[in-house]
């Protein structure tokens, strides 16, 4: 399986961009989201974290092997989550993620029915389903309040990650977020979950 894709960027279409690895070039379906990240960068080396499927009729014979392309483990974790909703297939979930991946987790987290409604090809009955089974799913994805900042392409698998190392060390969910979302204040951001770590653990010693 290709998990991820190096090369230069050569063509952005309304629902793939081209990517040119060495004579080869690859096609690479994308959400509107990575689309709009990656517009006005035609001809500089990018990075995309990829999952693969098979498109087509099985029973014709006629699959047809695909490449999704994310700026990010965590948006392509995401994404593989939303395909596992009844109704929701990658087609769907590609049309669907036109707002930040942290705005539809919030949602799905609090249960904001209408405003998932609200996404394309997204109705109330779809909601509801995502709801169901993905808000308990959703507190890491929260955590990716906006995309990361141009220069810190790494920024928001940090965050994520971070928070499933506090979970493993035995904070709960809630006092994992309220710990990464105090990092997020800091002016120098974590190049590393280390990093990260030795912030928040100077933060929670810090004499009040």
């Amino acid at each position: 399986m290709i998990t991820r894709i190096s090369g230069t960027l050569e063509r952005v279409e309304p629902t793939a961009v081209e990517i040119g690895v060495g004579p080869v070039v690859h096609e690479v379906l994308v959400t509107d989201l990575v689309r709009r990240s990656l517009q006005q960068r035609i001809g500089e080396p990018v990075v995309l974290h990829t999952l693969e499927y098979l498109e087509g009729n099985p029973t014709r014979g006629n699959l047809v092997p695909r490449l999704v392309g994310f700026l990010s483990e965590a948006e392509r974790e995401f994404f593989d989550l939303i395909c596992e909703v009844d109704g929701v297939g990658v087609r769907k979930a590609l049309r669907a993620i036109v707002r930040p991946v942290g705005e539809i987790a919030r949602a799905i987290e609090e249960q904001d029915a209408k405003s998932l409604a609200g996404l394309p090809g997204i109705g109330a009955a779809t909601a509801e389903r995502m709801i169901a089974k993905l808000r308990r799913r959703m507190p890491k994805f929260a955590l990716l309040v906006a995309r990361d900042t141009p220069g810190e392409p790494g920024a928001a698998d940090v965050i994520t990650e971070t928070f499933d190392v506090l979970r493993s060390l035995g904070h709960t969910d809630a006092d994992a977020r309220r710990l990464v979302d105090a990092l997020r204040q800091e002016t120098k951001k974590p190049k590393s979950v280390q990093d990260a770590l030795e912030v928040i653990y100077r933060q929670l010693h810090r004499p009040r």
